[in-house]
């Protein structure tokens, strides 16, 4: 979703030149308006639940020479709803992995010769999408609508379908269905409205003229402080969820694609004061009993060696190794075995 509404936001900037009439559109460059422009996505649970989702932070340039680029910090995607938004962050996008999703593209002054006098029109736009690691080239259709000499407005012709699959996102929802317990269409609605002002100049026209100013939402970025025992217990079941953590097949050394998460773990356990943590280690069924035991507790002890060598204080937190005993799933496909497979964080003591 976010990648079209990047692409999106990409054919905005691109209109944003032709404001002035001179040898160079794009001089000396133009920026986005954050607090003048929304990205919206809609997502479908239960084939009939509508929910609306947004992005708080959203950065754009477009430089003298026509390159763009457009810039969405996925850990400001905003649902209204805070342990949704972590969701959203640690199980779909693996923001603690790809923090940015990012659009790029080569602007032709040609294709915006004529916008100073038509003043609005509908443009077909290719750009390159950057999101969870894949790249991938989009065309889109925008809207660009020139404001004033110094500012232009680009928007979606019409809502965008943009299937997770082709993002390598398809995981990540599997993660959010089972979270949610609802049944969650493998693709979102994505629209946009973005405003783009010349460098140098004295910004926007009157609001009244354009529409009703929107604030920059910060409250969908994780907030700093200390969090409430609800917020810290979700927060420890979400990350419990995102299979981010790697051993070695029967082995309890770390891998090191392992850290990012751990990275995070850290910071939340020290956001949630007074609390005792549970590091629990779960097998899947293949082997011994005793065998898979002994190789929770020693992959539940690696994660607290690791969080105690990062700073977390060892009297906060604790192992346990569960072994084959606590299965989320059967243990009958590889898939399943993978998700038995699995360190689990927990809050046990206020």
């Amino acid at each position: 979703m976010i990648s079209f509404i990047i692409s999106t936001v990409f054919g905005a900037l691109l209109l944003s030149g032709p404001a002035r009439a001179q040898a160079n559109m794009f001089d000396p460059g133009w920026t986005m308006q954050p607090g003048q422009s929304v990205l919206n996505f809609q997502s479908v649970k239960n084939r009939v639940i509508v929910e609306t989702g947004s992005f708080a932070s959203l950065r754009g340039k477009i430089t003298s020479t026509g390159d763009v680029t457009i810039e969405i910090p996925l850990e400001s995607v905003d649902t209204k709803v805070d342990l949704r938004n972590v969701r959203m962050r640690f199980m779909f996008f693996e923001s603690f992995k790809y923090p940015t999703a990012t659009v790029t593209a080569k602007l032709d002054q040609a294709m915006l010769a004529d916008l100073p006098k038509v003043r609005r029109k509908l443009m077909d736009i290719p750009v390159v999408l950057d999101l969870h690691g894949v790249r991938r080239q989009l065309e889109t259709q925008a809207i660009v609508t020139l404001l004033s000499e110094n500012s232009v407005a680009v928007s979606t012709s019409v809502p965008i379908s943009v299937a997770v699959e082709d993002f390598g996102l398809t995981d990540g929802m599997e993660k959010l269905t089972e979270a949610s317990g609802f049944e969650i269409l493998p693709s979102a609605f994505v629209s946009f409205d973005f405003v783009f002002s010349r460098d140098g100049t004295a910004g926007l026209p009157d609001a009244a003229v354009i529409r009703q100013q929107v604030s920059l939402r910060n409250s969908a970025v994780e907030l700093e402080g200390n969090l409430d025992y609800d917020a810290c217990k979700g927060r420890f079941e979400i990350l419990s969820r995102t299979g981010n953590i790697y051993f070695g097949s029967g082995s309890a050394s770390l891998e090191s694609d392992s850290l990012p998460l751990l990275s995070q773990v850290v910071d939340i356990v020290a956001r949630c004061p007074g609390m005792t943590i549970e590091v629990g280690g779960h097998t899947d069924a293949d082997g011994g009993a005793a065998a898979n035991l002994t190789l929770s507790e020693a992959r539940a002890r690696s994660v607290t060696e690791h969080l105690i060598s990062a700073g977390v204080d060892a009297r906060r937190i604790r192992s346990v190794g569960y072994g084959e005993a606590s299965p989320v799933a059967p243990n009958d496909t590889t898939r399943n075995k993978a998700k038995n497979r699995r360190i689990e964080f927990a809050v046990v003591e206020r």
